[in-house]
């Protein structure tokens, strides 16, 4: 929105407002002070109606002191996220728009299901079906309009990393799956790694940085040229959308770190990892993401183990799953489990960095 009004009234003199550098550093700034700003007043409004978040039963017992404590906080997030994007992102980029729906979509699916555990008092929410089929049909649709509206052919080619001119045609049915459960999988991953107060949040921020650098290299042509990379061109605007994730993020954080004044809901979480898991797919780098995302796959694979184990042999692989629990109840204090993985998650998102040059 920013750049139409510069561009449109004072192109000579802030002709700044043009860099997409300039505008991503804005657009984390932004973000993280719609952040602070608002969280207070959103924690002040949930406490007074006491809305808080009911805890399962199969969790530790040591998460049974967190009841009461306010949820959908990701709701902060989405603001923040949305006002900053609008006022700093291109608004004429297709790609902008396209994150900005599947976020608010994948939102609006976690609002309702965090309304319904509130209203009943129950940490079920939805049903796992009618979730599931809301989100397939948002990532369908998604997958569908990008298949439809691309305009090169690297746009539906799968890229492998290490081999600068190894790509594979997905060809209709090939993308539409893979676009498919890279959103609807990371969407689920990030809700399942959202158990600890600030776990899943940082390395949200940490893959959004990664993912903004990769956007802004496959949207130039001497970067991604230099790099063997594909390029994409548009994909670079979203660099401003993954730095305001990231400041926002920062934000959240600030509230949500422990012990947490607030917890995120699936109403965030669900959001933050649908917009990682298409960001990935619109810049073609589908398999470093399962390198840069890794602690959300990690916490995703034990809860699959874990469930294949039991019903195959009768025994649990870990104490409980997700696998941040696993290490809780092995007795590690919470904020070590936290900051631990965090360490893990940023070492992740700089190997896969490092396959931007060795290609």
């Amino acid at each position: 929105m920013l750049l139409w009004l510069f561009e449109e009234w004072l192109a000579r003199d802030v002709a700044l407002f043009g860099f997409i550098t300039f505008r991503t550093i804005m657009a984390a700034m932004t973000a993280m002070a719609v952040s602070l700003v608002i969280g207070p007043y959103f924690i002040r409004h949930m406490v007074e109606r006491q809305i808080g978040q009911p805890i399962r039963d199969l969790g530790p017992d040591s998460h049974l002191s967190k009841a009461g404590t306010p949820t959908m906080g990701g709701t902060m997030i989405l603001i923040a996220l949305v006002i900053s994007t609008l006022l700093w992102a291109d608004l004429a980029n297709r790609y902008v728009w396209t994150v900005l729906f599947v976020t608010l979509a994948f939102g609006a699916i976690g609002f309702v299901d965090d309304f319904l555990k509130l209203k009943y008092r129950d940490s079920a929410g939805l049903s796992a079906r009618t979730k599931y089929l809301a989100q397939s049909l948002a990532a369908i649709g998604v997958a569908l309009f990008l298949y439809y509206t691309s305009d090169v052919s690297a746009n539906t080619q799968l890229f492998v990393p290490f081999f600068k001119d190894i790509a594979i045609p997905l060809g209709f049915a090939g993308f539409i799956v893979l676009t498919y459960f890279v959103v609807v999988g990371t969407s689920n991953a990030v809700n399942l790694t959202d158990g600890l107060d600030g776990l899943a949040i940082m390395p949200a921020v940490f893959v959004a940085v990664g993912l903004g650098i990769f956007a802004y290299a496959t949207g130039n042509t001497v970067f991604a040229e230099y790099l063997g990379m594909p390029f994409i061109p548009g994909a670079g605007e979203l660099a401003i959308f993954c730095s305001a994730m990231a400041g926002a993020g920062l934000g959240f954080l600030w509230f949500n770190t422990y012990p947490a004044q607030v917890f995120m809901g699936d109403v965030g979480a669900l959001a933050v990892g649908a917009a990682l898991g298409l960001i990935a797919v619109i810049v073609r780098q589908e398999i470093v993401f399962v390198v840069m995302a890794g602690i959300f796959v990690i916490e995703t694979l034990s809860v699959i183990l874990q469930v294949a184990s039991f019903k195959l042999t009768g025994r649990r692989i870990f104490r409980m799953a997700p696998i941040h629990h696993h290490f809780e109840l092995k007795g590690w204090p919470e904020p070590k489990v936290i900051v631990r993985f965090w360490i893990i998650a940023v070492m992740l998102v700089l190997a896969a960095l490092a396959t931007m040059k060795v290609r």
